[in-house]
Parts: C-alpha cells; sequence; structure tokens
C-alpha cells in the first residue's frame, strides 16, 4: 500500500481503513497556501458566472475544501470492509486525467485537494461529492432528505465521461425536472 492516491496498489484489495491511512497522509501535505491557489483557480474557473452565483460558488467550495481537509485529519472513526477497487481505480484515473491536463498550479492544487475530498467522501464517508447547499444553474441545490442526497442534475451529469456523478451516492432529485 503506498502513502499516495498515485501510489495505489489495486493488484490486491483495498480496505477503508488502509485507503484512510493514505487520504490522512495526502491532506496533511495540504496547506492553506494549497487551498488559497485552488481559491484562485474557483475564482478563474468562475469568472463568466453570475456575479452572485460566483461570489456563493467559491465561498462554498473554498469552505469545504477547508473543512474536508480537517474533517480527514481528525477523523479517528474505524472503517470497516473493502472498497470496491473498480470504481476507485476508474475514479482516479478521471482525476488524474484532469490533473495531468491541468494549465497552472492553482488548478493542479485545486484537482489534487478535490480527488483526496471526493476520495474521502465517496469511498469512506460515502456521502454526496458536492456539499450540501451546492448550487446549480437554474437556483436548483443539492439537499440531504430523510438520509437521501438529492442531486438536481445527477441524470444530465451521470454519462458525461469527465464527471465523477456516476460515483456519487446522490439520486436524481425527482421534484427537478432531468
Amino acid at each position: 500500500m503506498g502513502t499516495k492516491l498515485t501510489e495505489l496498489n489495486f493488484d490486491h484489495s483495498i480496505s477503508k481503513k488502509d485507503l484512510m491511512k493514505v487520504l490522512k497522509n495526502e491532506a496533511r501535505s495540504i496547506h492553506i497556501q494549497d487551498i488559497m491557489k485552488a481559491s484562485n483557480f474557483l475564482r478563474e474557473d468562475a469568472k463568466f458566472m453570475p456575479l452572485k452565483e460566483r461570489d456563493d460558488y467559491i465561498a462554498r467550495f473554498t469552505k469545504a475544501f477547508f473543512a474536508r481537509i480537517k474533517d480527514i485529519k481528525d477523523d479517528r472513526l474505524e472503517y470497516s470492509g473493502k472498497v470496491d477497487q473498480g470504481k476507485l481505480s476508474e475514479f482516479l484515473e478521471i482525476q488524474n486525467k484532469m490533473a495531468q491536463n491541468a494549465q497552472s498550479d492553482d488548478e493542479i492544487c485545486f484537482n489534487h485537494i478535490a480527488r483526496v475530498v471526493s476520495t474521502y467522501t465517496t469511498f469512506i464517508r460515502e456521502e454526496s461529492i458536492h456539499p450540501v447547499g451546492t448550487r446549480f444553474p437554474g437556483g436548483f441545490t443539492l439537499r440531504y432528505v430523510n438520509g437521501v442526497y438529492l442531486c438536481p442534475v445527477k441524470d444530465k451529469q451521470k454519462d458525461t465521461p469527465s464527471a465523477l456523478c456516476r460515483f456519487c451516492v446522490s439520486v436524481q432529485d425527482e421534484s427537478v425536472d432531468s
């Protein structure tokens, strides 16, 4: 078992406990400057969004990055069971391709943090990749109702090759026309 997500050995089963050790190691390597660079990337990436949505988007994701990195570092729970290696491998392959196509240091930082956080939420916590309250075009938000994550764009994005939606535990919010 490696100490980084890029060093995982998919020839052997991977326990949630072992994956958590890797994620903790990765989280310890992320510093405030990295989160600030990721925030700069978000600001650049969202420059064409309407101002209100853009500011909310940047603030929510920056806060989520801070909170989730802290959660990973502080998480003392014992996770049992194995990770679905096929899904994890495909998940990380998509993220590695995005990282390889990064155009700036800010985008590299964003991709690294997103990889660590989304792996934690998806494969360890089994929670929605996007934070509850994330706003999507049209003013729709990701909600958590009766123990279920409701995503307003799940059905539209689940077949997009670069989207991670197909790995996410959220389901399509049926109150939103898909």
